[in-house]
């Protein structure tokens, strides 16, 4: 797909907008964010959307009773952050990437000595917006670790972390495997069935946006797991 160098800033300056407001955008707050005129937004997110690369949908005003005027809002699909990370030479995504991995590393620093249940609730409710790949596995990954050190002793009886440490995640297989460990879960009679129900609903995904992932960033992640374990103490 071919896209201008206008509309290549317009859609990467878009999706740092949505990341940011992590909700559908109305065009005009786009266009004040953008320093563009409201026609200018709207003619370039139709333009996108043909192209697959945006989505809109319409709202009702929340304090509308009745019968209203519906408000248009627009939203980045998947093949957005897709392609930009082809234009861009992969470097939008590495930014977040960068950033969302310092996040959760520093997270799980300061809740050293904790079960991590808050922010293992935090991360699993997240995980459905990432739109990324690779984000959406590191969260993956960071969940199925941390659901797994909350039953530490009944994990470690049944041999989980024995194998989890043996893996040392070297690339695609390994963090394949981390996620089958986690169907280890629902054989744990205390493993709260609710974290274990989410990490099982996102697991087809994992497995494919893994797959999609190229080998630098297979090893990036499977270092950031060896790096999640070690703070943790597994």
């Amino acid at each position: 797909m071919k896209l201008t160098r206008r509309q290549t800033r317009f859609l990467s300056k878009f999706l740092d907008l949505y990341q940011e407001a992590q909700r559908p955008i109305h065009y005009s707050a786009v266009a004040d964010k953008l320093g563009v005129s409201k026609i200018t937004a709207y003619d370039m997110l139709r333009l996108l959307e043909e192209k697959g690369l945006v989505a809109s949908e319409y709202l009702l005003p929340e304090e509308s009773r009745g019968p209203g005027r519906s408000t248009i809002v627009f939203y980045p699909t998947e093949k957005a952050a897709a392609l930009l990370s082809q234009l861009a030479g992969r470097e939008w995504d590495k930014g977040e990437w960068h950033r969302t991995k310092e996040r959760i590393l520093e997270a799980l620093r300061e809740g050293k000595g904790t079960d991590y249940g808050d922010l293992l609730n935090e991360i699993l409710l997240r995980i459905p917006s990432r739109k990324s790949p690779m984000l959406y596995v590191a969260e993956m990954i960071t969940a199925a670790i941390l659901s797994l050190n909350q039953l530490r002793r009944e994990v470690e009886a049944r041999g989980l972390f024995k194998h989890l440490r043996a893996l040392g995640f070297p690339g695609e297989l390994g963090l394949s495997a981390l996620a089958g460990l986690t169907l280890g879960l629902t054989l744990v009679e205390k493993a709260n069935r609710r974290f274990t129900t989410l990490l099982l609903s996102y697991a087809q995904k994992y497995q494919e946006h893994l797959a999609k992932l190229s080998f630098e960033d297979k090893k990036r992640l499977s270092d950031f797991a060896q790096e999640v374990m070690r703070i943790i103490g597994v």
